[in-house]
């Protein structure tokens, strides 16, 4: 059961970049003065690359093939776009350990949860940021996850490809990783539907945020 300090906002068509992040910080603003509950907000975005505090001009392949954003998150070039489940958490870790590794570590092995919920195994690798699984043979990326905590509250979040049109990766060399392909879970012949993928992930919630509480 979600608990009700917590809203789970699930938008049903894709949200402008410059909105949600206008929001998203509002909302984190909000629930450090205690005015507001914290927030797990899945959406889809438009097609659209974000820059992350460590981007690389050289890894923008395609600048206008569209729209680019600074992030304000940790991580280099990353795509947003339908068929994509985009993940924003505002969560207050002042009351959950003030630990940003942990809450970091715990988001990994939530996202592994849902995924193997779906039929898909996957994994995180050393030296490599985000979640990986296997596609033909090689390890192949299907999360990426890039976060940012301000004043004990959790922006940003992750990214799973769902059903994505992944040739729009090739605009970017994707997180900096030029070596390794993308995948979806219909590449990989599991589902196409957000929705199977939100339950997978709201049933794995409360151990997640357990675990950030136990900490």
């Amino acid at each position: 059961m979600l608990s009700d300090d917590i809203e789970w906002r699930v938008s049903p068509s894709p949200i402008p970049y410059p909105e949600a992040l206008a929001e998203m910080e509002a909302r984190a603003t909000a629930v450090r003065a205690g005015t507001a509950r914290e927030l797990v907000w899945l959406l889809e975005h438009p097609p659209l690359y974000t820059a992350g505090t460590s981007a690389v001009a050289t890894d923008l392949i395609a600048p206008d093939r569209f729209p680019v954003y600074p992030a304000g998150r940790g991580g280099k070039y990353t795509y947003h776009g339908p068929g994509q489940r985009v993940g924003y958490l505002v969560l207050d870790l002042d009351k959950r350990g003030r630990d940003v590794r942990c809450f970091v570590h715990r988001l990994e092995a939530w996202l592994i949860g849902a995924l193997a919920e779906l039929g898909v195994e996957a994994w995180i690798a050393d030296g490599r940021v985000g979640v990986w699984t296997a596609y033909r043979g090689q390890e192949a990326k299907i999360g990426a996850i890039g976060v940012r905590v301000r004043r004990w509250v959790t922006l940003h979040g992750f990214a799973v490809n769902v059903a994505p049109d992944l040739s729009h990766f090739g605009g970017i060399v994707p997180c900096g990783l030029p070596d390794y392909p993308v995948t979806s879970l219909a590449q990989l012949g599991k589902v196409a539907d957000l929705k199977q993928f939100d339950d997978a992930l709201q049933s794995g919630f409360e151990s997640f945020l357990s675990g950030l509480t136990n900490a």
